[in-house]
């Protein structure tokens, strides 16, 4: 029964490798791009405050935020680490003889 397990488990393990794979070289690809884009919407973010134009900057400095390295790419690289650990600990039951 153990080994019928493992041959089902095989196919889920290379795919949470994969995913964890392309979502971590997305995330090192992006990472410059996000950093520059959240520095833009930040000047945005004060050129709006300095015009008087309150909610637009409070818009623009949470947009800022989610672009910046502790938004969504924060968010994302421990999705890619939950992939890599479910890759990894399916693995490790494919691997365990018994």
């Amino acid at each position: 029964m153990r080994i019928i397990l493992k041959i089902l488990a095989a196919p889920f393990a290379l795919l949470f490798t994969v995913l964890a794979a392309v979502c971590f070289f997305l995330l090192s690809a992006s990472q410059k791009l996000f950093a520059i884009l959240s520095g833009l919407v930040l000047i945005g973010a004060i050129i709006l405050f300095i015009q008087g134009e309150t909610f637009g900057g409070v818009l623009f400095l949470g947009v800022a935020f989610l672009v910046s390295p502790y938004g969504l790419p924060a968010l994302a690289s421990k999705v890619s680490e939950g992939f890599a650990s479910a890759g990894e600990s399916l693995r490790r039951f494919i691997a365990i003889s018994r």
